[in-house]
């Protein structure tokens, strides 16, 4: 589904990721890990194509299609979806209004008629329901005054809406309780289809206890460094990253 080959990326003049391979298969998981400014946000924002970002190397193929040559609302369309670490607010654009462009714009893009005002009123609540969104929160403006669960709840929520095959979670458990975590991470999976992927971008384990991922990898100084199954997260949770930084020094 998702292959990266040595990819490289700089943030103006400095450069993040430093030849980042990466091959996920439909249906899986992957945790990636790693201390902070070690790439991680920078990669799923390179993935959306956020402007400030240039690559410098390296290829990005999905679904058999050159990533990097489509435009951010193509990669979309096409089933790339990310959730914010920091959801943006945007006011005066309610959330029927918001969801019903962007439900109807993929539907043009894969050459479908637009969803009616009643079919799409019915699929919004049936999708609001699963990650339990307040039915007062989707008739205001895009995350205006919403709290940092119920931000993270809309992005589950627009995930839904959307149906994307690739999942971007970028620290999507930052500032969440317990449980709004698992409430969350519950949706999620219940939004899980077997072929649906995603990268899950978390430094703690307990957001992985519900996500179950398949494979994890540790991201150092934009390389990924290590690689493993579930036990390397509840290790890095157990032991921190100096010991993975050392073997990487070979000391």
């Amino acid at each position: 589904m998702l292959e990266i080959k040595n990819l490289h990326a700089t943030v103006g003049d400095k450069e993040i990721l430093k030849g980042i391979d990466l091959v996920i298969r439909p249906g899986e998981i992957h945790a990636l890990m790693g201390t902070n400014g070690a790439g991680k946000s920078t990669l799923s924002n390179v993935l959306v194509g956020h402007p400030a970002y240039t690559v410098t190397e390296g290829s990005v193929t999905f679904h058999g299609k050159d990533l990097l040559a489509l435009s951010p609302d193509e990669r979309s369309h096409e089933g790339l979806f990310l959730s914010f670490q920091q959801p943006v607010e945007i006011p005066g654009v309610s959330m029927v209004n918001f969801m019903r462009a962007a439900v109807n714009a993929k539907r043009k893009y894969q050459g479908l008629d637009p969803m009616d005002a009643g079919a799409f009123l019915k699929l919004m609540r049936e999708k609001r329901k699963i990650v339990e969104l307040d039915n007062k929160l989707t008739s205001r403006s895009v995350n205006e005054g919403f709290s940092g669960g119920e931000k993270k709840r809309n992005e589950i929520f627009q995930m839904a809406m959307l149906e994307p095959s690739m999942c971007i979670l970028d620290e999507t458990d930052s500032g969440l309780d317990v449980d709004a975590l698992r409430i969350v991470a519950e949706g999620f999976n219940k939004l899980r289809k077997p072929e649906t992927s995603a990268i899950v971008i978390t430094h703690y384990q307990r957001l992985l206890d519900y996500l179950k991922p398949d494979v994890v990898h540790v991201l150092i100084d934009g390389r990924i460094v290590k690689t493993g199954g579930p036990e390397l997260a509840a290790e890095i949770e157990a032991r921190g990253f100096d010991w993975i930084k050392k073997e990487e020094l070979g000391q």
